[in-house]
């Protein structure tokens, strides 16, 4: 009788793990869910290309800080809040050299061998050290040790404005380059044109991407502020084909939007026109949960001090604020109410950010 309990027992504990391990790979999965584009500057309002990415993370707080190294090009790069500054692994950025970076994850590319995982924001960080072009990005994935540890789909504009998504894995990666899209775009989420099709995640946002900002392609009237105050603060669903706030809802889902729950920046990095020098390379950044957060004007060696680490510990001042407002449009915190978006809220918050925004007039 006690063999039959303990087998019993160790049967629900196996099955409880697996639960467990299941709702922690799926939220993993929620927490990774970026969404990015790479733009020409032949669809740009001012001909200058864009390469933009919508962050989510598990890592509510993020800053942006200047780095220089020894025998490294100097650049802004986007980090993880924490209790003390690191700088080891940025997930986004911008250089002296005119070279910027961003990247999604990719889950229909090959798992990652255990022994090298989750390698991308170093891989962003050293790229950002030493790489002026596209090729020379290329040149680095290649010399990397394999397995790389990464999973993901890396986006990266040069000061010539050429861009390319180089959808990489452990030992592999394929190029696609931005001169090749007819119409001037490439846009990923969390899936690779190169990985198993059908698998993957962030089909319905990629198609959000497409419907909104479609009319501007065409029209060649792309702005950062397209991405940053439009998409990033968008709560239209392909699938269902209408935008919950233009709705008389009063509550909403968070499913398949492109701002998430888990979103925590909306950044435009803008390249250069023909002939400027390599410092003219602009970022527009939303540090925060982009609808709860306005946008500020950084420049190589100017970043607005409230999206500078904090003395003492390593989190911004704007995503503090964005975290109070965020609590109006996440109020319900029992059972599943985390998962609920409060749209009046929205309705208020967003027009007031959005005042706030450095674009120029």
């Amino acid at each position: 009788m006690r063999e039959k309990v303990r087998i019993f027992a160790d049967m629900i504990l196996r099955n409880s793990l697996s639960v467990v391990c299941a709702v922690l790979l799926f939220a993993c999965a929620e927490a990774a869910a970026c969404t990015s584009m790479i733009a020409s500057g032949k669809v740009t309002a001012n001909g200058r290309p864009m390469i933009w990415k919508n962050r989510d993370t598990g890592a509510e707080n993020n800053f942006l800080y200047r780095v220089e190294r020894p025998d490294e090009i100097g650049y802004i790069g986007l980090f993880n809040g924490g209790d003390s500054l690191v700088t080891d692994e940025a997930w986004m950025g911008m250089n002296d050299a005119g070279f910027a970076i961003i990247n999604t994850v990719a889950y229909n590319l090959p798992e990652n061998d255990k022994s090298c995982i989750d390698r991308e924001g170093f891989v962003m960080a050293q790229a950002l050290g030493c790489c002026r072009s596209v090729d020379d990005f290329e040149s680095l994935l290649s010399g990397l040790p394999k397995p790389m540890g990464v999973r993901t789909c890396f986006g990266v504009l040069d000061a010539d404005g050429n861009g390319a998504y180089f959808e990489a894995g452990d030992y592999k990666f394929v190029r696609y380059d931005l001169a090749d899209a007819t119409d001037g775009v490439l846009i990923r989420t969390n899936y690779a044109y190169s990985g198993t099709p059908d698998k993957g995640m962030g089909y319905i946002r990629h198609q959000n991407v497409e419907d909104i900002l479609g009319q501007a392609i065409r029209s060649h009237s792309l702005t950062p502020a397209s991405l940053t105050d439009s998409v990033s603060c968008s709560f239209y669903n392909s699938i269902l084909g209408h935008d919950a706030l233009a709705s008389p809802a009063s509550m909403a889902v968070d499913q398949d939007f492109v701002p998430r729950r888990s979103s925590t920046a909306s950044i435009v990095i803008e390249g250069l026109l023909p002939g400027e020098p390599a410092d003219s390379i602009r970022m527009w950044a939303k540090v925060a949960y982009p609808p709860c957060t306005h946008v500020v004007k950084v420049r190589l060696h100017e970043i607005p001090e409230e999206a500078l680490p904090e003395k003492g510990k390593a989190q911004c001042r704007l995503a503090e604020e964005a975290a109070t407002l965020k609590k109006k449009v996440f109020r319900i915190n029992r059972g599943s109410g985390p998962h609920y978006i409060d749209l009046d809220a929205l309705r208020t918050i967003i027009p007031a950010q959005q005042k706030l925004n450095a674009y120029e007039k």
